[in-house]
């Protein structure tokens, strides 16, 4: 946890509580009903309505405003320049750990942030869709690195990217499918020009080792314009991610199409095993050693208690 009140270590970020951060929704309103809310919420996730006005909110009228910012900014360079290019949409990447709430916080803002009228247009891409395939990664022995940065099809992602930013129309992306724990082959997510590009995943900071040859390599974030970390204690992560498996034995686990099948018929206490085993072997060592190092360069940084609730927010300084 970042602490604003420790002198001897200098921080980048402003650290507000709760509370603080909900006083800068200012008049923003609330355009999202509770069966918005309840629609666009993960499993396990249990955000409400308050959790929306005091947090929510006012980050939706912060990028509002980083958003006319950047356009007004566009707009001085064109001039300047004599150039007539495309407006290029505003990149904001979210981050954190499997079971952290990344997909509900994305979907949220998504909704949000479509309601401001310099940004109608608003998208969302989760990395997901550029794993390689399962036969591609059990070829190569790593399905048990799923979720790791070996898994991902990364040029292909940097592809996506940068012709999204060079405002090439339309774009199309990979979709992934958690049903069947598998890219769909054959089918597509289309990206035509928004005002703003939400893309959520693990590992959207990851940076890496720079080439010995001196050659320039792109990272995914170098194409953010604004980067979000849902941060929680390791425990708490652990906990929630064991609640979900188990509640999912009972919902999408039951689904014949359903890659985890067979987790729904074992006994409860071989379950609670196999969880304990998926989060140890690989999503504990993922976080460790490729997520949590990337916090530091979000631009946000969302700390959450066992609650789900957001109890600190790190806002990096300009």
């Amino acid at each position: 946890m970042l602490d604003r009140n420790d002198p001897s270590k200098s921080s980048p970020y402003r650290i507000f509580t709760r509370d603080e951060w909900a006083s800068l929704r200012a008049d923003t309103p609330l355009t999202l009903s509770t069966g918005e809310i309840d629609r666009l919420r993960s499993l396990n996730d249990p955000i409400d309505v308050s959790e929306v006005e005091a947090i929510y909110l006012p980050i939706s009228r912060l990028l509002a405003l980083y958003v006319a910012a950047t356009q007004q900014l566009f707009r001085a360079t064109k001039s300047f320049l004599g150039y007539n290019d495309t407006k290029m949409p505003y990149v904001i990447g979210v981050a954190g750990s499997v079971a952290v709430g990344k997909s509900t916080t994305a979907r949220i803002l998504k909704a949000l942030l479509a309601r401001w009228p310099n940004t109608p247009r608003v998208e969302l891409i989760t990395t997901d869709g550029f794993l390689y395939p399962n036969a591609v990664l059990a070829a190569e022995g790593l399905m048990e690195r799923k979720g790791f940065p070996e898994s991902y099809d990364l040029p292909a992602l940097l592809r996506f990217l940068s012709d999204v930013k060079a405002g090439k129309s339309p774009v199309t992306a990979p979709v992934y499918s958690h049903l069947v724990y598998d890219v769909v082959p054959g089918e597509t997510a289309t990206v035509d020009r928004p005002d703003i590009l939400i893309v959520e995943g693990l590992n959207v900071l990851q940076t890496g080792r720079p080439p010995r040859d001196g050659k320039d390599i792109p990272f995914v974030s170098d194409f953010f314009d604004f980067s979000i970390y849902i941060d929680a204690d390791e425990e708490v992560i652990h906990d929630w991610y064991v609640q979900r498996f188990l509640r999912l034995r009972q919902t999408a686990f039951r689904d014949p199409q359903s890659f985890f099948r067979k987790y729904a018929e074992v006994s409860e206490a071989e379950a609670l095993r196999i969880a304990e085993s998926l989060w140890s072997r690989i999503n504990l060592l993922n976080l460790r050693d490729n997520i949590l190092p990337t916090r530091h360069r979000a631009g946000l940084v969302l700390r959450k208690g066992e609650n789900h609730r957001i109890e600190q927010v790190a806002l990096r300084r300009l």
